[in-house]
C-alpha cells in the first residue's frame, strides 16, 4: 500500500474539488457573484444613496459591496455547502481519511479566498467600467494592506459564523438562517445605507455587526492615504472584525459536530 499524499499536496487537492463543486452550484454562483455586483450597479446607477455633500455613491457602494461578496462566500456558501456535506455523511467519510481535519477546514477556506479575490476584482472592474470609479491618487502599500487585512479578517469572521451554522444545526436551519443573514447584513451592514440614516436603536446595533466594520475596513483602503490616516472609526472597525472572527472561530471550533 503506497503511502498518503503529504497534508499540504492533499488540502491543494482537496482546495481544487471544492472550487469546482462550488462553479457547479448555480444558486450560489448567483448570491456569490451576481448579486453583490447588482447590489453595485443598482444603487450607483440610480444615485438616490443618501450622501453628504460632494460625497461619490459609488465610493460608499464599492466597499460595501465588497463586503457583501465576502459575506456570500464565507458565510451563505461555505456555511450551507459544509451543512449538507454533514448531513449527507461527507464531512464523516472525509474525517476517516488520512487528511487531518484540521487540512480539510484549511482546505475550504483556501477556496473560499480564491473565490473571493476573483469577486473583488469583478466588483472593482464593474465600478471602473460601468459607474467611472478610479482608484485614489497616491495610494500608498498602506491601503492596499488594509484591503488585505480586511479581506483576512473578513473572511474569518464569517467563515466562523458559517461553520458554526454548519456543525450544530440541521442543513435545513442553516440555509434558512444563512439566507436571513445575508439579508439583514445587506440592510443593516453599512452596505447600501448609510448608519447614520437608520433609526438609533437600529444604528447602534449595526455599528456592532462585523459587515458594518468590514465595509469601514475596506472604504479606508479604498479611500487611500489619507483615508486610512485620518479615519476616526477605522481601529473600531478593526477591533470589532477581530472580535467577530476571534469569537465566532473559538465557538465553531469548540462545538462543531462532524456527523
Amino acid at each position: 500500500m503506497s503511502r498518503p499524499a503529504p497534508v499540504a499536496r492533499a488540502s491543494v487537492a482537496l482546495a481544487g474539488m471544492e472550487l469546482r463543486l462550488a462553479l457547479r452550484r448555480g444558486e450560489n454562483l448567483l448570491v456569490m457573484a451576481v448579486i453583490p455586483v447588482a447590489v453595485l450597479l443598482f444603487f450607483g446607477g440610480l444615485g438616490i444613496i443618501p450622501l453628504a455633500t460632494g460625497s461619490s455613491a459609488v465610493d460608499f457602494l464599492l466597499p460595501g459591496s465588497m463586503a457583501l461578496a465576502i459575506i456570500a462566500t464565507s458565510l451563505v456558501n461555505l456555511g450551507i455547502a459544509t451543512a449538507y456535506e454533514r448531513s449527507y455523511g461527507v464531512l464523516k467519510r472525509l474525517g476517516g481519511s488520512p487528511l487531518p481535519r484540521a487540512g480539510l477546514v484549511a482546505a475550504k477556506i483556501a477556496a473560499v479566498l480564491a473565490i473571493e479575490v476573483v469577486q473583488l476584482l469583478l466588483l472593482v472592474g464593474a465600478a471602473a467600467v460601468v459607474l467611472g470609479w478610479t482608484w485614489p491618487s497616491g495610494a500608498s502599500p498602506a491601503a492596499l494592506g488594509l484591503i488585505v487585512v480586511g479581506l483576512g479578517l473578513g473572511t474569518l469572521a464569517f467563515a466562523g459564523l458559517g461553520l458554526l451554522m454548519a456543525g450544530t444545526l440541521r442543513a435545513e436551519a442553516t440555509l434558512a438562517l444563512a439566507n436571513a443573514l445575508f439579508l439583514a447584513f445587506l440592510m443593516l451592514g453599512g452596505i447600501v445605507l448609510p448608519l447614520d440614516h437608520l433609526p438609533t436603536p437600529l444604528a447602534a446595533v449595526a455599528s456592532i455587526l462585523p459587515a458594518n466594520a468590514l465595509a469601514e475596513v475596506f472604504r479606508a483602503g479604498l479611500g487611500g492615504t489619507a483615508a486610512v490616516a485620518g479615519s476616526g472609526d477605522l481601529v473600531s472597525a478593526l477591533v470589532v472584525l477581530v472580535v467577530w472572527g476571534v469569537g465566532s472561530t473559538v465557538l465553531a471550533a469548540s462545538r462543531f459536530r462532524w456527523d
